[in-house]
């Protein structure tokens, strides 16, 4: 998932020209894209999309950003939403450990409802100081989640942090990826509001990258090409973690336990990470 579209959820006809575009995942947004009048309507398109023969044949991951659990809304979105077919649920707002559990149970009685089969993964936001904080405890709060997105805008504006500083961006890059590498979870960055402003996206993207995130959001089209760019293994690093991946392939086959990569001694954490950047390649 190098990139992920944000689509409004109130503008249905933005779905197909998503769908047909370039974006690896889409994230059909009920939350802060939707006025609190157009909620229904917008819940019902977006649930009409997700069940529809386009979208479940897509090669896309389909996501859906509900309203908070916390909120009066969010009930009737999963309610709406939470189907066979369904990508990920992107839970927003979530601040601990007791609180995704708590949206979990709400999410487990919609897919009864539902006649879900196989449990709906969740991607959930980390997007306040209070989340941040207890980002590891949430990580391993219940095996559904399947990544954390960080969310800068909410986390840094209303309390004066300056996004324009690569340390804050940095730091609080490294809590959130240290709390989904401890539980073995993808991390995924947030959105570049300035649509305008490529080297700021490219480089925020760029150090996203750098911490081991699997890729960024897209608020725009424009965006998309850019993330696609900054995720992509560089040539050398692809011939690098191929070399890895077939002499560990060659170690297997005679025994050995330890084996050199143009000089370099490899163990399991860098061959994990040379078959995870064959992986992106493919």
């Amino acid at each position: 998932m190098r990139s992920k579209l944000f689509v409004p959820g109130g503008r249905p006809e933005l779905f197909a020209k998503a769908l047909a575009g370039a974006a690896d995942a889409l994230s059909l947004d009920l939350e802060d894209s939707v006025l609190d009048t157009m909620k229904a309507q917008a819940r019902a398109l977006v649930a009409a999309f997700v069940a529809s023969d386009e979208a479940r044949e897509a090669a896309k991951l389909i996501i859906v950003r509900v309203n908070s659990p916390d909120g009066e809304y969010f009930e009737d979105d999963i309610r709406a939403v939470a189907r066979d077919g369904l990508g990920l649920l992107n839970l927003p707002k979530i601040e601990t450990a007791a609180a995704l559990r708590q949206a979990v149970q709400a999410i487990e009685a919609a897919e009864q409802e539902n006649g879900v089969a196989t449990p709906i993964r969740l991607l959930v936001n980390i997007e306040t100081p209070r989340a941040l904080a207890h980002a590891a405890a949430i990580a391993v709060a219940d095996p559904r989640v399947a990544g954390l997105q960080l969310g800068l805008g909410d986390l840094f504006e209303p309390h004066g942090i300056d996004r324009a500083d690569r340390a804050n961006v940095h730091a609080a890059m490294f809590t959130m990826r240290m709390a989904a590498a401890g539980a073995g979870i993808f991390a995924v960055d947030g959105a570049f509001a300035d649509i305008d402003d490529t080297e700021g996206f490219m480089a925020e993207a760029g150090m996203a990258r750098r911490l081991g995130f699997i890729g960024k959001s897209c608020i725009h089209p424009r965006q998309i090409a850019l993330a696609h760019a900054v995720f992509a293994p560089s040539p050398e690093e692809l011939a690098m973690a191929r070399r890895v991946v077939a002499a560990a392939r060659e170690a297997s086959e005679t025994g050995r336990g330890a084996f050199t990569v143009d000089g370099r001694m490899i163990d399991l954490p860098f061959l994990k990470r040379a078959q995870a950047i064959v992986a992106t390649a493919r």
